[in-house]
């Protein structure tokens, strides 16, 4: 896989996007094409369907969790999740070719799922459980697919305090309600996010409330750039189209759940006559070239946020995995 130098050039080998409604065409008597799309507004799937694609991913994450082997649950991840889920498997197989020894499945239990009722594709649903791993936390996991004979496929993975899980407005059957990108309801459009986060960690701002994942980790970067003699920079980007693109739920008191991804780099440069302190062994599997004088490290994050009618957007959980690396 080869990458270009410098900040920007780092880009792992992405997925295709895929995401075009299904239609079917018919010739009129009179000659003229029509288009019909997936115009009828629908639950995503039903619930068993949805338990069992929550069952189908975990025996697949396990699989490929004991055998360090991508392949096995890459036909149940998608997007953020596929990214930050596959290089950490391909580290683990460059480190111990022989399987994780540390092996422990991962169980899901007291699962509970929210399914929006939308139109067209791709469909989607959150599932939301305990975990055996994740200190009590709870596991949110989006699923999505672009088609019916389509598996299901994990975009998303959060982990929230079980007390952070908002209440979702739902209809007389249960059904939830998905909140569009563009949507000006939410104090900040589900569509915008992404954007306005990468923007909020270059230079701060009142859009997010305070937190670990905010000014915590702002603050972070602050102190880590004040190292004497290794200089630290920081590029951040947006990620939103095909298997990145935003997905939201209505809550109960008119704002929205939103999951969405960003991209960031961190470029680590020694001083002269200084060397870069050395990686862990993880780093140096996904890393492409001789560390010299400096590395550059491509991370993908996936985000929660509770984004309110009104007010700043408080990001509950991210997740954040190094894709690749470059050392010059």
């Amino acid at each position: 896989m080869s990458r270009d130098h410098g900040l920007r050039g780092l880009r792992r080998r992405r997925r295709t996007d895929v995401g075009v409604l299904m239609a079917a065409l018919s010739v009129t008597a009179s000659g003229c094409v029509v288009v019909h799309g997936e115009r009828e507004v629908l639950p995503a799937t039903t619930r068993a369907e949805a338990a069992k694609a929550l069952e189908e991913f975990t025996a697949a994450y396990n699989a490929a969790d004991k055998a360090y082997d991508g392949s096995l649950d890459a036909d149940h991840t998608t997007g953020a999740l596929a990214d930050i889920d596959g290089a950490r498997l391909e580290a683990g197989r460059v480190n111990s070719p022989e399987g994780n020894t540390r092996h422990t499945p991962l169980e899901l239990t007291d699962a509970k799922f929210t399914i929006p009722k939308k139109a067209g594709w791709p469909r989607w649903f959150l599932a939301d459980a305990a975990g055996s791993k994740g200190a009590g936390s709870r596991w949110l996991l989006v699923f999505t697919r672009d088609g019916v004979d389509e598996t299901w496929e994990a975009a998303y993975l959060t982990l929230v305090a079980p007390g952070d899980v908002p209440e979702f407005k739902t209809d007389a059957d249960g059904w939830a309600e998905a909140v569009p990108a563009n949507s000006t309801e939410p104090a900040v459009a589900p569509g915008e996010l992404s954007k306005d986060f990468a923007a909020y960690l270059k230079d701060g701002g009142t859009a997010f409330a305070q937190g670990p994942h905010t000014s915590g980790w702002r603050a972070q970067r602050e102190k880590k750039s004040s190292r004497p003699g290794l200089a630290t920079q920081y590029i951040d980007e947006p990620l939103t189209n095909g298997d990145y693109a935003p997905l939201a739920l209505r809550t109960k008191d008119g704002g929205a759940l939103v999951f969405f991804t960003t991209r960031h780099f961190e470029k680590q440069t020694a001083a002269a006559g200084a060397s870069v302190p050395a990686p862990n062994k993880d780093v140096l599997a996904l890393t492409d070239g001789e560390i010299r004088q400096s590395l550059t490290m491509e991370f993908v994050s996936n985000e929660v946020a509770l984004d309110p009618a009104d007010g700043p957007v408080e990001i509950l959980g991210r997740i954040q995995g190094l894709t690749s690396a470059q050392g010059e």
